[in-house]
């Protein structure tokens, strides 16, 4: 068989496959790192309060607590399955690639995940029902646990942009995917969100005590933690920079919407300024603000990052060699993988998509149109908006509005099929597959208006 291991394509043309994995990835993010951030602070705030005798501050521990159990474990373990769900659909052969990887680092993950939900139970249902030194124990084992959750996953997450070393190509292995400077940087990053969404999500509780004195406590150590994680995020930034391979940086700097930009900085600069006013002024602070400030933080700041982090890999979308339209653009000895862009290039793609409707394998001039269509959506709708002129990074933006089939099969040749431009995919067409884009993509534009 000339086939080679492509699924159906995940084509929604309001947003794109990558817009709806990141607005699911955002939701989770905010419950997950809030759970990391609140079993540190709380590993923290339980010695406290038994080294110095302090027992209201449990209080607030506990509170919290049962707050997060619907907050971040309810919610989470929704969410959680949910991005396997989008990611599984939208990019089948990217979560192959990392579950083949990565399955019994996976596996460890669930391990650490269950005792951090146990945990999380223990630490809230024994407050006064054992001894100090227990309930301390519980207190950090619960706190590793749930670090070492985020550590695992975060390896995976760099290895989509890059694997820890070049050697992984030749050798696999963890060691050599896992370990490399994006893994650390992204993980101190990570830390950093993590307790300044733990204190604004916190915030909503400690705000809501009718104690003065705790209710004032409680959030001044809350926004000094949330500080802390603002100024490790900013240090440890400019540090993941120098730790992404340059079309990366080609996507970040010129291929992002105008507004991310902005509305990051401007998300962080009212975080800050949020956890300043805290600190010295407890008084004005409630939950509603409190949960306009979780809100911000969430679709003004870590929404357009997530988008951000889904598109600077490309054209990759797992390991530098499973393209982000699926197909495999390089050999990988180390895992036994083997390029498939010869096959493509070779029989072209209408020959090698399983799942193509037979009348669609040889072009002809009554569905010439339909076949550059289907083309569109199989090789570029995973980035691109390939069947309206507006929406997300349409394709006839690249165009100029030429609706001269020559010219824009020149373009084409010269930059896809060629590989001439380096954060998107190379697609090796057939001469009559490249005329059926062309002529697509020239009736798209004669009907954009």
């Amino acid at each position: 068989m000339d086939w080679i291991a492509l699924y159906p394509t995940w084509y929604d043309p309001a947003m794109g496959s990558g817009y709806w994995i990141a607005l699911i990835a955002t939701i989770h993010v905010v419950f997950s790192h809030a759970s990391v951030g609140a079993a540190i602070f709380f590993a923290w705030l339980i010695n406290k309060a038994y080294r110095e005798d302090r027992p209201e501050l449990l209080t607030f521990v506990k509170r919290y607590g049962l707050f997060l159990l619907i907050f971040s474990y309810v919610m989470g373990s929704i969410t959680g399955p949910g991005i396997w769900y989008s990611t599984t659909v939208g990019s089948p052969k990217g979560i192959s690639a990392l579950i083949h990887s990565f399955v019994w680092k996976w596996a460890t993950e669930w391990v650490f995940f269950v005792i951090e939900v146990v945990g999380v139970y223990m630490l809230i249902y024994l407050v006064g029902k054992v001894d100090k030194r227990t309930h301390t124990l519980v207190a950090f084992i619960f706190a590793g646990a749930s670090y070492a959750t985020m550590m695992l996953i975060l390896g995976i997450l760099s290895f989509m942009m890059w694997p820890g070393s070049p050697e992984w190509f030749a050798k696999g292995g963890t060691f050599y995917s896992f370990f490399g400077p994006n893994t650390f940087a992204q993980l101190l990053i990570r830390t950093g969100f993590a307790m300044a969404i733990t204190a604004v999500v916190g915030s909503i509780v400690a705000s809501a005590f009718k104690d003065a004195e705790l209710k004032r406590e409680v959030l001044r150590k809350l926004a000094a933690f949330g500080l802390l994680g603002s100024v490790i995020m900013f240090v440890f930034y400019f540090w993941y920079l120098h730790t992404i391979p340059e079309n990366a940086v080609e996507v970040f700097r010129n291929r992002m919407p105008g507004w991310f930009y902005p509305a990051v900085v401007t998300s962080y600069g009212l975080m800050v300024i949020y956890f300043l006013t805290t600190l010295f002024n407890t008084r004005i602070l409630n939950p509603v603000l409190a949960s306009i400030m979780l809100v911000v933080v969430t679709f003004m700041g870590l929404f357009p990052t997530e988008i951000t982090r889904e598109s600077m890999r490309k054209p990759y979308v797992a390991g530098q060699y499973v393209y982000s339209n699926q197909i495999i653009a390089r050999d990988v000895p180390g895992m036994d993988i083997h390029a498939e862009l010869p096959k493509v290039a070779e029989k072209g793609i209408l020959k090698v998509h399983p799942f193509l409707p037979e009348n669609y394998r040889t072009i002809t001039d009554e569905n010439r149109l339909e076949v550059g269509r289907q083309i569109a959506i199989i090789m570029c709708s995973n980035c691109h908006q390939v069947t309206r002129t507006e929406g997300i990074r349409p394709l006839t933006d690249y165009l100029g509005g030429v609706t001269d089939v020559a010219r824009i099969k020149r373009y084409l040749q010269g930059t896809v099929v060629a590989g001439n431009i380096m954060y998107m995919p190379r697609i090796p067409l057939k001469p009559a597959e490249l005329d059926a884009l062309a002529a697509y993509l020239a009736d798209l534009n004669a009907h954009a208006h």
